[in-house]
């Protein structure tokens, strides 16, 4: 009864928050004024109970870091914005060392009866039967891809796709740049454009379902000495050994408190789906 209930609920919180926020998909070529008039009128999901969810969210178990960083990546809106429901079967692609999105996916799988899949090198293997993913998520790694070899992304999407079963969701969290910048100038600094993913995962099969701005940060000009990297929760403060994009000079103490300032980075937050 209880898994039902689940279900219910959590489809309800998907159905109203594909209602509040994919009302309208915005124009890429949008002004600075009409994206902070387009920000301030959309409605943010409206979160139905999933128990489970919000379990795995407030769990005693999450580092105090990630649980920090909840005020910036807001895990229970973006999730419910996915569309992730109870008992899914969900790839996370690349989650990293910190595994920041791991530890609310992984027991929260378990508790529901889904299945999780870390997977750090998608051509080697998707770590699911073809077809039978419910979602897989893609956070802050299309700019990575990019600036280590352009043409990597298109394959990597294909194998998404097929991953997926049809009608699953392919979920993007990402490093936002300025619409209208070549991404082989803005990946290097860890952003990209909306567009550019949003082409590329079309190329591949995709479709756009929804675009959302609960990721947004106004503060961030993507303008940093060391990139994005420049921002917390890296706070990179000083020139890196080989890399030949940052600045010279380290942080004085009043820059490194300015950026502290700023937050988490500006990221696009979209959700596309494979046909059924």
């Amino acid at each position: 009864m209880r898994a039902t209930t689940l279900v219910i609920a959590t489809t309800l919180a998907v159905l109203t928050a594909s209602a509040a926020v994919a009302q309208s998909l915005p124009a890429l070529n949008e002004t600075s004024a009409q994206r902070t008039a387009r920000r301030a009128a959309m409605a943010p999901p409206v979160l139905q109970e999933d128990e489970a969810l919000q379990a795995a969210i407030g769990s005693d178990a999450r580092p105090a870091g990630d649980v920090a960083r909840d005020a910036y990546r807001h895990p229970l809106e973006t999730l419910t914005f996915w569309g992730l429901t109870p008992g899914s079967t969900v790839v996370e692609i690349e989650p990293g060392r910190a595994g920041w999105w791991s530890a609310i996916l992984e027991p929260y799988a378990a508790a529901t009866g889904g299945t999780y899949v870390a997977v750090n090198r998608p051509l080697e293997g998707m770590g699911v039967e073809d077809g039978t993913a419910d979602m897989i998520v893609v956070a802050r790694a299309f700019h990575n891809w990019h600036r280590s070899n352009p043409s990597r992304t298109g394959p990597y999407l294909a194998a998404f796709f097929k991953a997926l079963k049809p009608g699953g969701i392919l979920a993007v969290e990402q490093h936002r740049a300025t619409e209208g910048l070549n991404p082989d100038a803005t990946a290097p600094f860890g952003y990209v454009s909306e567009s550019h993913i949003i082409r590329q995962a079309q190329a591949a099969g995709f479709v756009l379902e929804a675009r959302s701005e609960l990721n947004a940060n106004a503060k961030d000009d993507h303008d940093h000495p060391y990139g994005v990297w420049t921002l917390p929760p890296t706070r990179v403060s000083a020139p890196r050994e080989g890399v030949a994009t940052d600045r010279a000079t380290p942080l004085t103490e009043a820059e490194r408190a300015a950026f502290d300032a700023v937050g988490e980075s500006d990221r696009m937050t979209l959700r596309f789906r494979k046909p059924a």
